[in-house]
Parts: C-alpha cells; sequence; structure tokens
C-alpha cells in the first residue's frame, strides 16, 4: 500500500470509527465465548422457570382485556402507542441509544469527527435491536392480557400484528428522540402522541371506517416512525456531547453495580436530585416541622418523581378495588396482582423516608444512637400518603362500582390488607444492603447450578413477596383470613428487614436516647 492510499484511508471518517471500534473489540478482559454461553444459560433457566408458569396461567385464565370488535381492537392500539412512545422517551432521558462506553467516548470526543460519525451507526443498529425487542415484547404481552389468538379474536389477527409491528417501529425511534432532544420538544411530542391517540380512537369508532380502524393506525404509526425518525436522526450531529458523558459515565457505574449484585445502588444513581427551597423543612422560629410536613416537602422537591407515586398509587388503589368486587376470581387475580405491583412502584417513588431509615439503622451514628421513636420520624409520611391515595382512589372506584359483588366491608378489609403487605414489602427491599456473599455458593442440581436463582430472588425480593402474597390471599376462603395472612407475610418482612439491618424489633420502639 502507498503512503498516499494509507493516508488516505487513515482520513476516511469511516475508516478510522471502525479501527477504534476493531481496537476497542480486542482489548484484554473482553467477553468470552463461555460468559456469553453462561448468560444464554440463565436466561433458559429463568424462562423455564418464570416464563412458562406465567405463560400456562394466561392460556388457562379468561383474558384480561378482551377484544371483541375491530372498535375496541382500535382503542387498545391507540392506548398502547401512546404509552410506548411515553415510555420510550422517559427511558431514553435516562439511558438512551447513544450511550457509549466512557473510554470509547472520550477517544471519539477527542477527535475532529463528527458525532454522526461514531453515533450514527451504533444508533441505527440499537434501534433496529430495539424494534425486534418491542415487537416481541408487545405480542407476549397481546398473548398474555388480550384474546386475538382465541376464537372470536382470531379473526383481528392480522390487525394485531401489523399494529404491534408499527408500535415497533415508531418506539425506538421515540426512545433515541427523548435522549437527543431538550425537555421542551419532549414534552411537545408527548402532548402530540396523546392528541393522535385520541383523535385515532374516537376515528376508528366510525361507522365509515367498516373495521378498518386498526388499519388505520397503523398507517399513522408508520408514517410517525418515518417522520420521528429521520428527525432524530439528524439530530444526533447535535447532540450534547457533555451531558451524554455524564450519561456514559452514570451507565457504566450502575452496570457495574449490577453485575456484583447490589441492582438497589445501580437504580439509586437514576433517582433524581431534590430541587427546591430545602430551608422549608424548618419552622420560622428555626424549630423543625412535624414529620408529615417534612415527608411532604421532600416529595414536593422531587416533583416528577411526586406526581409519578400519586398516579401509580391512584392507578393501584382503583386496580386493586376493582379485582376485589370481581366476582370471577380467575379474572380477578391478574386486577389484584397488577394494583397490587402499582401500588408497591408508588410507594418507593413517594419520598427518601425508606432510605433514610437504612441509613440510620445501618450507618454509624455521629451523636450517639437514638433509636426510640425511629419509625415516626422516618415512616409517618410515606405509610400515610400510600394510605391516603390509594385508599382515597379505592373509595372512589368502590362508589362506582356499586354495589360490590363481595361486600363493602369484606372489600375494605382486603383493600388494607394488600397495602399493608406492600407496605411490609417495600420495607424489606429497601432495608437491603449489599450481596450477602453466602447467596454466591453453589447450588448443585441435576439441571445445574441454581445459585443464580437465589440471587435473582435476592434482587427483586419486595416484588416476589408482593406477587407471592396476592396469591396467598386468593386462595384464602374468607376475607379475615386473607387480612390474617397479608399480616403474617408483614410481620415476616418487617423482621427480615431489621435483621439486615442488625438491629432487633425492640429498637424500633420508643424509648430513650442512647449515646
Amino acid at each position: 500500500m502507498t503512503t498516499d492510499s494509507a493516508t488516505e484511508v487513515e482520513a476516511d471518517p469511516g475508516a478510522r470509527v471502525r479501527a477504534v471500534r476493531r481496537l476497542y473489540a480486542h482489548r484484554g478482559g473482553r467477553t468470552t465465548v463461555r460468559d456469553r454461553a453462561y448468560t444464554v444459560y440463565l436466561t433458559v433457566l429463568l424462562t423455564a422457570v418464570y416464563g412458562v408458569p406465567v405463560v400456562l396461567l394466561a392460556s388457562r385464565t379468561k383474558a384480561l382485556v378482551p377484544v371483541e370488535s375491530a372498535e375496541a381492537l382500535t382503542s387498545l392500539a391507540c392506548l398502547a402507542g401512546a404509552v410506548a412512545v411515553w415510555g420510550a422517551q422517559l427511558t431514553g432521558r435516562f439511558w438512551g441509544p447513544l450511550v457509549l462506553k466512557p473510554f470509547v467516548l472520550h477517544v471519539f470526543m477527542g477527535t475532529d469527527l463528527s458525532p454522526a460519525h461514531y453515533l450514527g451507526t451504533i444508533a441505527r443498529r440499537r434501534l433496529t435491536y430495539a424494534g425486534l425487542g418491542t415487537l416481541l415484547a408487545v405480542c407476549t404481552a397481546a398473548f398474555l392480557l388480550t384474546d386475538l389468538l382465541d376464537a372470536p379474536g382470531s379473526v383481528l389477527l392480522p390487525q394485531g400484528v401489523a399494529v404491534a409491528a408499527g408500535i415497533g417501529a415508531l418506539a425506538p425511534v421515540a426512545w433515541l428522540w427523548g435522549q437527543a432532544r431538550t425537555v421542551r420538544e419532549n414534552v411537545l411530542l408527548a402532548l402530540a402522541a396523546a392528541a393522535s391517540a385520541l383523535v385515532l380512537a374516537l376515528l376508528g369508532r366510525s361507522a365509515h371506517l367498516g373495521g378498518n380502524g386498526p388499519w388505520l393506525v397503523t398507517a399513522a404509526l408508520a408514517v410517525a416512525a418515518a417522520a420521528l425518525g429521520r428527525s432524530a436522526l439528524r439530530s444526533v450531529r447535535t447532540v450534547d456531547l457533555a451531558r451524554l458523558a455524564r450519561a456514559s459515565a452514570r451507565a457504566a457505574e450502575a452496570q457495574t453495580f449490577a453485575r456484583t449484585g447490589t441492582l438497589h445502588h445501580a437504580l439509586d444513581l437514576y433517582r433524581p436530585q431534590p430541587r427546591g427551597p430545602a430551608p422549608a423543612l424548618t419552622r420560622p422560629d428555626g424549630r423543625p416541622r412535624g414529620h408529615l410536613a417534612q415527608g411532604a416537602v421532600r416529595a414536593l422537591r422531587t416533583r416528577g418523581r411526586a406526581l409519578a407515586a400519586a398516579v401509580s398509587l391512584a392507578a393501584g388503589g382503583a386496580v386493586l378495588t376493582l379485582g376485589l368486587a370481581e366476582p370471577d376470581g380467575g379474572r380477578a387475580t391478574p386486577y389484584r396482582l397488577a394494583g397490587a405491583v402499582a401500588v408497591y412502584a408508588g410507594s418507593g417513588w413517594v419520598g427518601e423516608a425508606w432510605r433514610g431509615l437504612r441509613d440510620e439503622l445501618t450507618l454509624a451514628p455521629l451523636y450517639g444512637g437514638r433509636w426510640g421513636g425511629l419509625p415516626a420520624r422516618t415512616l409517618a409520611w410515606p405509610v400515610t400518603a400510600v394510605t391516603v391515595t390509594a385508599g382515597s382512589a379505592s373509595a372512589v372506584t368502590a362508589a362506582a362500582r356499586w354495589p360490590l359483588d363481595g361486600g363493602p366491608a369484606a372489600t375494605a378489609l382486603l383493600v388494607t390488607a394488600s397495602v399493608v403487605l406492600v407496605l411490609g414489602a417495600r420495607f424489606l427491599r429497601e432495608m437491603k444492603t449489599d450481596l450477602p456473599v453466602e447467596l454466591l455458593l453453589p447450588v448443585v442440581t441435576p439441571l445445574g447450578d441454581l445459585s443464580a436463582l437465589r440471587v435473582f430472588v435476592w434482587q427483586f425480593d419486595g416484588l416476589v413477596v408482593v406477587l407471592a402474597g396476592v396469591l396467598l390471599m386468593n386462595g384464602m376462603p374468607s376475607a379475615p383470613a386473607a387480612a390474617l395472612t397479608a399480616t403474617a407475610v408483614t410481620a415476616w418482612c418487617v423482621r427480615a428487614g431489621l435483621r439486615r439491618t442488625g438491629h432487633p424489633l425492640r429498637s424500633l420502639l420508643p424509648g430513650p436516647d442512647r449515646a
């Protein structure tokens, strides 16, 4: 090769980008074939243990969302499309397709290359993978939650598949849009998605379409994906590299925490920082405000998180009440599970008091121990916020659903027991510290080493307790028995959570301060 040709190859931006990626791919300590095989083995094992029972349960129960006509499919498609766009935008703000390894991004940023050269190719490849994953996720959700595969819904199957393909094309470009565009532009896109979904849902119910509403939604999704994708890919060249570098560094740190078994620490990295007046925590005379007032002020300092908590708690209380008032137990179970999971999610977003309690119990006190009255100081706000918000939504839903099939007293008792169970599971989850070393010991079985299953259950122990507790409550013959079951599970969660911090139950009881 002559010097001129070598210089030409070296000056080619594409060749320079490929050279950097080739050198990084052949670095030491990279992922081996054995590592990938072990990942595939764990995926297959977890799918067999957790996925197959869910599929069998869904196939033997009635559809949670029945699709009886093209009009119903149109409304469902509009809702699913809007939710997919919103979820993709939100995900892109925290972890978008342009996130790279910090070292590789630093190397590229130190050159004269345009971001479109080293980010464009990886963005297109990741959008393709995300599209296939979204299509698979939408089809799986349709199989588990709807009756598109059953008669008479099977006649709508081609339209359902087309809608799923449209969502699979639109969601990835919304993911890129959420990362590459400003907050104002993302708000405008979210509003446009909501307005378009409403208009298409109304048009889908028009008699002039003759049952072609899903095809109209599919066409709209395809057009939106093409227009939005072109605009989002063009914005790669103007991406904020400083913000991208911070996001890449945070993502690398989160991956390190996740790989070492501390997924909760990885999630803590993405918790929004409080904003607003911190002096509002104290009264004008300098004395601290009450426990509820302090919790409310701290929640308002993270307004987006507080709003998400309020929506999740209200939706969870309403769905939980609908499931408890449903006479058909097989169809009511998904409602109860979904409602309990929504309340569980909202109970963690409602404030930072859970983490404050964990830190106060696990970290060394600076000015001596003070354990007496600790629940009142730390848990007053989250418990009150969860019970009031979920209870209010439950009461409104019960009034709209009146008369209740199970009776108002039984429904109120079951809702209260479910909320108590969720609070116990949240306490167990938030008292988690580092991964216990004994969980990494091998568990030899004919199926192989199942130690990864124990680690998986430990990572999501709160969610596992919620799902298992709700199923146990559903199996009880009466409401008092279900309430006693929830109380027993909650007591176990509190005891296990305190053991994680190294403090007995009596340390939470009121008592004198101890230095």
